[in-house]
């Protein structure tokens, strides 16, 4: 077994799962349709508690509840009706559609090729109207299934979730999402848990609660808590949520639960890889998650060398005042973009809101990132197109290459028209070599998950302003190659295309 401290696994992973021209035109995979697995964890032999419909309108815009956080130590625990409203607006049923004699279900968050493998669970002391215990969120019938009985939050060492009243334990299942995308899809696991997490963290600043992001845990204790086969499903982060400065816990012992679940298919394929590299990232006892925790990262700068344009966001009154609910109910996965123009300060308003900063025991300061935005851009006016890296800390954009990059953009993006015809394409890019060398293999969950918390920011940034987005896959040396010599060695992690949809004609 690999140690997390050793990241060969991390860089074996990386290499192994790049796309090319090349390894699409010979890969054999394909979709195996009377095979999909079911997109609905199912316990059949528990009840459903079912949880409140309402929607609460906290009358907070979308554009405030994505860039700011509540204090850490506001004393607030949510009731029942909160846990629903969380619970709905980052994973529940938002509509439904048929399709080819099928009835898709969409949720609340951008999912890769809407196979929504993350799982959510609530782990709780005693609420207002729910009783202390460990409980699955069933999106199907919006509601919960008690696992666990009792009061099971466990400390792991973080201050945030020792006092935290709930605990939202976000899982993925291997096989859900590898029936399309085959081992690539623990690179999925961090981008679809953090759209969810995008939600969940502005739903929660909207509520008035204080929310963390713990990627540092025993991942067998988790594992063993939730009860299932971890060669299957593996927690993936947990979030703190609410305090309680009070908190006193003595959690009771663990037993084995054995509770049975529906088969997601009628068969599942294994792809080993993606299995090695969650064990050689998880972390074994307490004593190891709070020496990792010490490594936390901070941002290092790179000298701007070539022509600076100064962001301008829209002032605070100017702002969309559409409400978070609002925005999250009708945001969707722009599939045909118009080909037209946003403005400079629509696209500077989606930069600085979605990167104020992700509250996480991963990141050093508050507002420091593990990924750096490069752009090409299409179609912004008072912009010129071409190629860009985003400075978030000076707000401004660095020119690298002025010209008409439409059909890169489209090449990059897995020769798809989406990041060609947007007005601009977003491509997230990290540096793997000190983000390894400091936090080890679990390292590229967290650059990952990073990766789709500010990609599910940037959807919600751009829905507020009625306007589109999309989430998308790349080649991955080929984007690095385009945007170097600035961005040599540093490896892609995410894609995301912004402009105006030809839905909406916004």
């Amino acid at each position: 077994m690999t140690d997390n401290s050793n990241p060969e696994a991390a860089w074996t992973y990386h290499e192994a799962t790049k796309h090319s021209y090349a390894s699409l035109r010979t890969n054999p995979h394909f979709l195996d349709w009377a095979n999909q697995p079911s997109s609905f964890k199912i316990y059949p032999k528990l009840e459903v508690l079912g949880l409140p419909g309402e929607v609460r309108l906290t009358g907070i815009p979308a554009l405030s509840a994505i860039a700011e956080d509540i204090p850490a130590e506001t004393n607030v625990a949510p009731d029942l009706g909160a846990v629903a409203q969380l619970l709905y607006l980052s994973a529940g049923i938002t509509r439904h559609r048929r399709y080819s004699g099928r009835e898709i279900h969409f949720r609340a968050a951008a999912c890769t090729g809407a196979l929504y493998e993350v799982e959510l669970y609530v782990v709780c002391g005693e609420l207002a109207n729910l009783q202390a215990g460990i409980y699955h969120f069933a999106p199907d019938q919006f509601g919960l299934r008690r696992l666990r009985a009792g009061d099971y939050r466990a400390t792991a060492g973080d201050r945030a979730i020792a006092h935290a009243p709930v605990v939202i334990a976000c899982t993925c299942i291997y096989w859900r999402n590898a029936w399309k995308y085959q081992a690539r899809t623990y690179r999925h696991f961090g981008w679809d848990n953090g759209t969810v997490l995008a939600n969940l963290l502005a739903v929660a600043t909207a509520l008035g609660l204080p929310a963390k992001v713990v990627c540092g845990f025993v991942d067998a204790e988790v594992n063993r808590l939730l009860d299932f086969d971890p060669q299957r499903e593996v927690a993936f982060s947990l979030v703190a949520l609410g305090h309680e400065s009070n908190l006193s816990q003595r959690s009771p012992k663990v037993q084995p639960l054995g509770l049975e679940t529906v088969p997601l298919s009628r068969r599942e394929v294994d792809y080993p890889l993606m299995q090695e590299m969650h064990a050689a990232s998880s972390l074994h006892s307490s004593e190891e998650v709070v020496a990792w925790r010490k490594h936390t990262h901070s941002t290092n700068l790179q000298p701007q060398t070539g022509p600076i344009v100064q962001l301008q966001p829209l002032a605070d009154a100017e702002m969309p005042r559409d409400t978070i609910e609002q925005v999250i109910l009708r945001r969707g996965s722009t599939r045909r973009f118009a080909q037209a123009s946003i403005t400079l300060a629509q696209l500077s308003t989606v930069l600085d809101r979605a990167t104020r900063g992700v509250p996480a025991d991963f990141l050093d300061l508050p507002g420091s990132q593990l990924n750096q935005l490069y752009l090409i851009v299409h179609a912004v006016e008072g912009l010129e197109p071409g190629a860009y890296v985003f400075f978030r800390e000076r707000g401004r954009l660095e020119c690298l290459k002025q010209g008409h990059f439409r059909t890169q953009a489209g090449y990059l993006g897995l020769e798809q028209e989406l990041p060609a015809k947007a007005a601009v394409a977003v491509f997230f890019l990290a540096d793997l070599r000190p983000i390894l060398q400091r936090l080890g293999n679990r390292g590229y969950r967290a650059v990952q998950l990073e990766g789709g918390i500010l990609g599910g920011k940037m959807y919600l940034a751009t829905y507020a302003q009625r306007l589109g987005a999309t989430g998308l896959t790349f080649y991955d040396d080929e984007v690095t190659r385009f945007f170097s010599p600035h961005a040599e060695g540093k490896s892609v992690i995410f894609l995301v295309a912004v402009g105006k949809s030809v839905k909406t004609g916004a």
